[in-house]
């Protein structure tokens, strides 16, 4: 009977390493991150403009 060590790697040598193939983002999705961005600068804008104090955006 074999042993589970020996089965792994036996599995390892017997399959090839596939490249890993990079995915290029679908348009929902860059439309997703741009409207996040776009949230995120509108909070900071209104969080800024509710402290009269202050004047910089940065």
């Amino acid at each position: 009977m074999e042993s589970i060590k020996s089965r792994v790697r036996a599995l390892k040598k017997s399959k090839p390493n596939k490249p890993y193939i990079k995915m290029d983002k679908s348009a929902s999705v860059k439309v997703e991150i741009r409207s996040r961005k776009a949230r995120k600068l509108i909070d900071k804008t209104l969080k800024v403009a509710d402290q009269p104090g202050k004047r910089s955006i940065s």
